[in-house]
C-alpha cells in the first residue's frame, strides 16, 4: 500500500522563502519512495512524501517550525492510495 504525508504551513508575511529553505535542510529518519515541495501565494509551503507502508504505520514526519517562522499551526493529512 502506498501512503501519502501531506505537510502544510503558512510562513509569516515575508518569510516564505525563509519557511522553504527551511523545509529543504529538514531530513527525515528514513527514505520516502517520492517527497515533492510546493509553494503557493501567501506563503504558504506543502511537502507531501509517499512510503510503501500500511495506511496507520509510524511514519517520519517533518516536525513543526519555530512559532517565529510560521503565523499558524502545520496542517498534516494523510491518505491512502487507491486503484
Amino acid at each position: 500500500m502506498t501512503v501519502a504525508l501531506m505537510w502544510e504551513a503558512r510562513a509569516v508575511a515575508g518569510r516564505g522563502e525563509d519557511l522553504l529553505a527551511w523545509v529543504r535542510e529538514r531530513e527525515l529518519p528514513g527514505e520516502p519512495l517520492r517527497r515533492e515541495i510546493l509553494r503557493a501565494p501567501q506563503d504558504r509551503v506543502l511537502v507531501i512524501t509517499w512510503w510503501d507502508a500500511p495506511y496507520d504505520a509510524e511514519l517520519p514526519e517533518l516536525p513543526e517550525p519555530d512559532e517565529d517562522l510560521v503565523s499558524r499551526a502545520v496542517h498534516r493529512w494523510r491518505f491512502e492510495q487507491v486503484n
